[in-house]
């Protein structure tokens, strides 16, 4: 039904329609018009649900951080696990991971040459020179936040010190498009144009998505893009940027036993950083990072 401009805002704020959210939804049906694809008021996060996705990004870099203060070599990738799941939970957080389509650990630890989505274990033992990438997901009070780092273990080759370097950067040129009025297209183009050109490899069918209501939402994020193109950006858009950078080629595959790891077809490291952000009315707010 369409909303009258002296109506309550869709968005329950609690401001009528037209003091709200009536001139941008103008603007979108705008866009729409000349073609464009425009996200759905289900896209569109409420100004409530905006704050408790703060919240929950808070959380979760709390519990980055403290990865970070404590992983090393020796520690187990399970470890690891014990330490996320044993945070989360002491800070009234539910770590989204555990149970999600019958993953069996509350984060993904994805060493080498895996790509993302690596079980943790208690065979496996960080050693000196490693890589690796942990991917918290926290719940707290209903609302989601997501985000991943990648972790030096002691001294790592050169090459896979600035493949993880450039990885974060082209997560970092990323959000400098995340604007209000640009594409997904935008993102997609800037994150592979350095990739290739450092000589690397990014993967197009696994990337980012909304999140903030629910673990995966709409959009897709794709990190192979061109300008102007993928879904319109506009305020209220919550979305995570996590390129998979491989050093090798871009082909994998996944783990037929377990059903969930991915790896590197070829063998080769791969690197990747996650931020969650939410488009503001003149930029980007990284929610967790």
């Amino acid at each position: 039904m369409k909303l009258g401009r002296n109506d309550p805002c869709w968005c329950n704020s609690g401001k009528k329609y037209k003091q709200c959210h009536a001139e941008m939804d103008d603007k979108i049906a705008q866009y729409k018009a000349n073609g464009a694809t425009v996200p759905s008021h289900k896209i569109i996060k409420t100004p409530a649900q905006i704050e408790g996705i703060r919240k929950a990004g808070v959380l979760n870099t709390e519990i980055l951080d403290m990865v970070g203060e404590k992983i090393c070599a020796g520690m187990s990738t399970d470890g690891i696990n014990t330490l996320v799941h044993e945070y989360t939970i002491a800070h009234g957080g539910t770590p989204a991971p555990l149970g999600y389509c019958g993953f069996p650990k509350s984060v993904c630890v994805s060493v080498n040459n895996v790509i993302c989505h690596g079980i943790p274990s208690d065979n496996e033992v960080l050693k000196d020179g490693d890589i690796v990438n942990v991917d918290v997901t926290t719940i707290l009070d209903s609302y989601y936040a997501d985000a991943s780092r990648m972790f030096c273990i002691g001294e790592v080759s050169p090459e896979a010190k600035k493949l993880v370097q450039v990885t974060k950067e082209s997560v970092d040129l990323g959000l400098k498009e995340v604007k209000p009025w640009g594409f997904l297209g935008d993102i997609g183009y800037v994150v592979s144009q350095y990739i290739y050109a450092n000589g690397y490899t990014v993967l197009r069918d696994i990337g980012g998505h909304g999140v903030g209501n629910d673990f995966h939402e709409d959009p897709y994020v794709c990190h192979i893009g061109e300008r102007g193109t993928g879904m319109l950006l506009v305020p209220g858009m919550v979305f995570t940027i996590e390129p998979m950078v491989n050093a090798g080629e871009e082909a994998f595959f996944q783990d037929e036993e377990n059903g969930w790891t991915i790896y590197t077809k070829d063998g080769s490291l791969s690197a990747q950083w996650e931020y969650t952000v939410l488009v503001t009315e003149d930029g980007a707010e990284v929610i967790t990072h």
